[in-house]
């Protein structure tokens, strides 16, 4: 793993070198001449003339990279492969071009760095002897160009591994890209269930519908009577901890891997086992910069270069890629964990959280307090989300607070007070603002809590073009918007 151990042992020199890369391969772009890229052009001087952008402050420039126009953002011929991101605020999905440089520099070179690790830390799974059962989304026709193919990242990935890959992953293209979710899960867990699968990859949400097919048609109870050799699953897309004991009960003996990968790059890996914490991947192409969450609604934000973060701070993650992004502000959220090296856990979105009343309630708190509650009540959370409820207007003892949706696995907790009560807990514990609010409920009620029928959080998804892949339900806003519409469904299934 010497790429790994370089990243390590040489952040600061890694994170120039890819600078000095990026800014040399776009100086002849639209973008580059624009903002004057030149040989010698250091760090400071790039953050001075180059603004902070929004998907929508960027979206004029990749307009036109997405309807084929070639070099605006990055040298060369307009990407024939588009990544959609069904956005995670609102229903319009985001399209963001993925070039041959990305697709190979940073998502391959990541994905066979992540290989390494496995066989190095879990030598004893044979990997390489069995399959990996990767469950993705799909592709199609690009609304902007008639040639490009949109999809999500895991497709566009799949669709182009190299041949040694392919020859691992399960189940066959034709299957993996289907675009109808519920077939989908049907035929490749009838496929997959004679194989010799020894690791999972994918997200927890819809890798748990489908393990669940594999063990009703395999008329077994655990994985292992399914596959002997199951021993890794390599998850991401959403935080692990709600789900780690039903993946436990499902199969007692896996082991877990956790990878950051985005339709905008691949970022950072658990290069070490039992740990929560992700290396930054410093040499795949992408130029990273943090924005102090303070500065999120500044007019002229101020990011910082890697070596100024702080440890325990959140930032906002800025990048800058060899898929033509500038000083992009991706909406996530990272802290800090280690400077040596740098490892980080993802804290939430800068447009997911609770801070209606000052409390700044993100969502690495929200699913540490869920899964707390899960776990005293004895319960297991398939999915949740959380917005705020507002001071009533004319009403002198009215306060706010904030109301939470949750749909589980199973049946819902004996007593909903008790599962609310214990959330409120976790969530003072963890968090001083929030607790603060909480002080003899002076300023924030406690919780209000609506238990959702199965299903809920599936048709809510299904009703906006959602469903599969990657895609899942905003987990905090300061909106109303989705939890009412999450409620309105529950309501409808419930009668």
């Amino acid at each position: 793993m010497p790429r790994v151990e370089r990243v390590r042992r040489e952040p600061l020199a890694a994170q120039a070198a890819v600078l000095r890369y990026l800014l040399g391969r776009a100086r002849g772009t639209e973008w580059g001449r624009r903002y004057g890229y030149a040989p010698g052009l250091g760090a400071a001087t790039f953050a001075v003339r180059v603004p902070i952008s929004t998907y929508e402050q960027l979206y004029p420039e990749l307009e036109k990279v997405l309807r084929g126009q070639p070099g605006v953002l990055w040298p060369g011929p307009a990407p024939r492969w588009q990544a959609r991101s069904s956005g995670t605020t609102n229903a319009r999905s985001k399209y963001l071009p993925l070039t041959p440089e990305a697709l190979h520099h940073n998502h391959y070179r990541a994905g066979r760095d992540m290989l390494a690790l496995a066989l190095h830390h879990y030598p004893a799974l044979g990997i390489m002897q069995g399959k990996t059962l990767s469950l993705g989304g799909t592709h199609g026709p690009s609304p902007f160009a008639g040639r490009a193919r949109a999809g999500d990242v895991s497709a566009l990935i799949m669709q182009g591994l190299p041949g040694w890959a392919e020859i691992l992953r399960t189940p066959p293209l034709e299957l993996a890209l289907l675009d109808e979710w519920e077939d989908k899960i049907e035929r490749i867990a009838r496929h997959v269930l004679r194989q010799d699968v020894r690791v999972l990859a994918g997200v927890p949400t819809w890798m748990v519908v489908l393990l669940r097919r594999v063990l009703a048609l395999g008329g077994a109870t655990q994985l292992e009577e399914v596959w002997p050799r199951l021993g890794l699953f390599l998850h991401g897309a959403v935080a692990f901890g709600p789900y780690q004991e039903l993946f436990g009960e499902l199969a007692p003996s896996l082991r877990y891997l956790e990878i950051y990968n985005a339709s905008e790059g691949y970022f950072a890996l658990q290069d070490e086992p039992g740990s929560a914490d992700l290396l930054l991947l410093l040499d795949h192409g992408i130029y990273y910069e943090f924005l102090p969450l303070d500065q999120l609604e500044s007019a002229i934000p101020q990011a910082v270069p890697l070596e100024a973060v702080q440890l325990g701070a959140s930032y906002a993650l800025v990048v800058s890629t060899n898929a033509g992004l500038w000083r992009y502000l991706v909406g996530d959220t990272v802290r800090f964990t280690s400077v040596r090296p740098y490892r980080v856990r993802i804290t939430g979105r800068t447009k997911h959280f609770l801070n209606a009343f000052g409390e700044e309630v993100v969502v690495e708190n929200a699913e540490a307090a869920v899964a707390f509650a899960a776990r005293a009540t004895g319960v297991q959370v398939r999915d949740f989300t959380a917005a705020p409820v507002y001071f009533a207007a004319g009403v002198a003892a009215s306060r706010g607070g904030h109301e939470w949706a949750v749909e589980f696995n199973g049946p819902p907790p004996p007593s909903p007070a008790a599962f609310a009560q214990a959330l409120d807990a976790e969530l003072r514990r963890l968090n001083s603002d929030y607790d603060a609010k909480r002080h003899r409920d002076l300023a924030l009620a406690p919780p209000r809590l609506h238990l959702l029928p199965p299903g809920t959080f599936e048709a809510w998804l299904r009703q906006r073009g959602r469903l599969g892949g990657q895609r899942k339900v905003p987990r905090l806003g300061n909106s109303r918007q989705v939890l009412e519409e999450v409620l309105a469904l529950g309501k409808v299934a419930s009668e």
